[in-house]
């Protein structure tokens, strides 16, 4: 169940109630895609850095180590020990990523598999049985992802089958969850708006799925290529379409500015490669913007990270200096460091947002945060 505690202009703070625990919204995910945070980053470590929580992929883990394997251990949450929520992406955005790897077909996708070439074919109900076997606490709906470059007809066909393959995941769960052996029987399902860059089938898609009383949804098809200004734009035509009693989850996004003007129009449920990605690369977030441990002027910085950032690394005072020597000398540390320090910025930006709208002054909070990281 979600319940608004608080809204500022079209800005949601929120609260989603799990078999695994509640959720504080608004709320950036943590991307473990194969059941991992790159970067040597353990649960416990998630833990330690405020993470709410973890997003794993279905597509992934289906092809290694394979969901049957993990339904033997008791699903995801006991595989890799962590007792928060999860949320598993459908394989949907596959469709897109792998383009060169797939065909799609009414009844689904047919992939060769980006490990090894073996043929893979998913569906609805097959993403939906693999996430069931998964155990996640929130499943995606499989759909497609299409380009924000198509044509207007493509764009209209794909999301006129992802919504057919919506109606067919719904129902799939539905007989999933009333199975005796299945891990989380009280499994909930997002539907995802889609529509590429076209106002008018983003606006008729959102009223079509809002019908079908899911527990959240998604905009997905946004950060793959268009304008930030077109995203924006995306978000503040759809968003009143949606359900606003249910969550509403931008998917893929984005940069700390990306966040908080979504959080302004009325976003709830974040995810995003970008600290774990660019944390790798020494690319750092502080709230005077960001850095590159690998620039020069770095090398004789006794500085941490950033002072008075309350993050593992930080706090311990691990030096800049030292941080880069570990990146320069590709030690697997050096990374960790990065990730954690990024991952814990993002948490605790979370936890800003949801401060100030819970004191209603979520618009300064805005203007400030941007002001200070540019």
């Amino acid at each position: 169940m979600y319940k608004i505690l608080k809204q500022e202009g079209r800005a949601k703070r929120g609260e989603l109630q799990t078999v695994h625990g509640v959720i504080q919204t608004p709320v950036f995910m943590n991307v473990g895609t194969a059941a991992a945070i790159k970067g040597a980053v353990s649960t416990q470590d998630l833990e330690e850095i405020g993470t709410q929580v973890e997003l794993s992929n279905t597509y992934h883990l289906h092809v290694r180590p394979g969901d049957k394997l993990i339904k033997e251990f008791g699903g995801l949450h006991k595989f890799m020990l962590w007792d928060k929520p999860i949320l598993t992406d459908s394989g949907g955005f596959q469709v897109f990523s792998l383009a060169g790897l797939r065909k799609i077909k009414e009844e689904g996708v047919y992939f060769n598999s980006h490990v090894d070439g073996r043929k893979i074919f998913m569906g609805p109900e097959e993403s939906m049985q693999i996430q069931s076997n998964l155990g996640s606490t929130i499943a995606m709906a499989f759909d497609e992802c299409p380009s924000s470059v198509a044509d207007r007809s493509y764009v209209y066909n794909s999301v006129e089958r992802t919504t057919r393959w919506l109606e067919r995941c719904q129902k799939e769960m539905k007989r999933l969850n009333g199975l005796e052996d299945t891990i989380n029987p009280k499994q909930m399902l997002f539907g995802i708006n889609q529509g590429a860059v076209f106002d008018d089938i983003r606006i008729e898609h959102a009223k079509r799925i809002s019908e079908m009383d899911l527990d959240g949804y998604a905009l997905g098809g946004l950060a793959v290529g268009e304008t930030h200004e077109q995203m924006y734009h995306i978000i503040e035509e759809t968003v009143p379409y949606l359900p606003k009693d249910k969550p509403t989850y931008l998917m893929g996004v984005g940069t700390p500015a990306n966040i908080l003007e979504a959080v302004e129009r009325g976003v709830d449920f974040f995810d995003c490669v970008y600290p774990t990605r660019n944390g790798r690369h020494g690319h750092l977030y502080t709230n005077h913007g960001k850095i590159n441990l690998f620039n020069a002027q770095y090398e004789l910085d006794d500085r941490p990270i950033e002072e008075g950032c309350g993050c593992p690394v930080c706090r311990r005072g691990y030096s800049r200096a030292y941080i880069r020597h570990l990146l320069k000398a590709k030690e697997m540390l050096g990374m960790r460091f990065c990730v954690l320090h990024n991952l814990y910025f993002y948490n605790t930006m979370m936890t800003e947002i949801r401060d100030a709208l819970d004191a209603g002054s979520f618009a300064a909070y805005k203007k400030a945060k941007l002001e200070g990281m540019q």
